[in-house]
């Protein structure tokens, strides 16, 4: 009987306190007070560093009377070396804890120097693989409060983060369950200066995560039906947040729908994500949009085990012809919309990646959630469809 129904069998957690809406990044010393944190280092990047919003947010601490020290040496796509200097200035400045303020690289490298704060071994001992995050001591593992300035990665929801390792230039998957920020404060009036571009760039990093999720053949009702929404959120929102980045509806439903779909893909990602991570390892791509631009060659080499899914799809988006066709000619006009490029070419990655970048795609963890099992000879005609824009 068991047997019968093992497909039916999963473990599913799901994320924190987020502490929703415009103006509340004035309750950053409540949040730290509720996370139990009194030294914290401040993790940004040096695109963030000097504006504003961080100037507010540093200000609110300093009426608070709350000692912190600011780190923001952290690379697009962050580096060992980010983590190591991270680690150096928190140990030296006594810091009980971790504000990861800004996009998905200073949420990455926040997230981890939280976690590696009190651990002996060497940060790749905890890669996502198997159960390797039970080698972690807990007792190590500092607290985070999370405030995201993009709407695209939602790892101000999520249990891991992302570092390059510099011995196989492979962006490696840092796992364990405290990694999951106590608090978030998700504030849309951080994001309104954030470029069009980059705006564009970041949403479809959002809708890469619930489409491979909802795509993902695991078992995961609940981050299914997150997921569906999520995708909603982004076809009605991203290009009003694009167009007006000042509309803070949009900018706050696109908040959402960022951290939904990093819920979401709880239920699994795929070869998109196994695509854009070894581009990004190799040429420096913006993760986000490198996940715009394969998307429709992922979906369409997955077709054959996608197409009810993708159906599904389109009748709750009502998209016009309610089939897989349907949801392929959306996110096309999406990408034409938002001035995606067609070709992994145009954004600087070409056939001299391969076979390396195939290598890598098809050992990432991502590629064991696609839909339609991948080795590195799939990856390569995957990766020459996408660079010659072959659909």
């Amino acid at each position: 009987m068991l047997d019968r129904y093992a497909s039916l069998v999963a473990n599913w957690s799901y994320p924190t306190a987020i502490r929703f809406g415009a103006g509340r990044i004035a309750e950053l010393p409540g949040a730290l007070a509720t996370a139990g944190i009194e030294r914290p280092l401040f993790v940004t990047d040096p695109g963030l560093v000097a504006l504003p919003i961080v100037t507010k947010a540093l200000a609110i601490l300093d009426a608070a009377s709350i000692p912190h020290a600011v780190f923001s040496k952290v690379d697009g796509n962050p580096t060992l070396a980010n983590l190591d200097e991270g680690l150096a200035v928190y140990r030296a400045g006594g810091h009980d804890g971790v504000i990861a303020f800004g996009g998905g690289s200073a949420m990455d490298i926040g997230k981890t120097i939280a976690f590696m704060s009190g651990q002996t071994r060497p940060v790749f001992d905890f890669e996502d693989r198997a159960d390797w995050w039970t080698r972690a001591d807990p007792e190590g593992i500092a607290p985070i409060v999370a405030v995201p300035t993009t709407a695209g990665t939602g790892s101000e929801v999520g249990r891991a983060g992302v570092i390059t390792d510099p011995a196989d230039h492979t962006k490696k998957i840092i796992f364990h369950p405290l990694m999951l920020p106590k608090v978030v404060i998700a504030d849309p009036e951080l994001t309104v200066d954030l470029p069009a571009k980059i705006t564009a760039w970041t949403g479809m990093d959002a809708l890469s995560h619930s489409l491979e999720a909802w795509c993902s053949p695991f078992f995961h009702p609940m981050s299914a039906g997150i997921a569906l929404e999520g995708m909603r959120l982004v076809k009605d929102w991203l290009p009003k947040a694009v167009a007006d980045g000042h509309d803070i509806e949009a900018r706050a439903q696109m908040l959402i729908a960022s951290s939904m779909g990093a819920v979401a893909f709880q239920k699994g990602l795929g070869a998109m994500h196994a695509m854009s991570h070894p581009s990004s390892s190799l040429r420096g791509t913006h993760h986000g949009l490198t996940n715009a631009v394969v998307m429709p060659y992922v979906l369409a080499f997955n077709r054959p085990a996608i197409d009810d899914r993708l159906a599904a799809l389109a009748r709750y988006l009502d998209l016009p012809g309610q089939n897989a066709d349907a949801v392929l000619d959306w996110i096309l006009a999406l990408r034409r919309d938002l001035a995606i490029p067609h070709t992994l070419k145009e954004i600087g990655v070409d056939e001299s990646v391969l076979p390396e970048a195939a290598r890598m795609a098809e050992l990432d963890p991502s590629n064991g959630g696609n839909p339609t099992p991948l080795v590195a000879a799939d990856y390569e005609r995957l990766f020459e469809n996408a660079i010659h824009g072959r659909l």
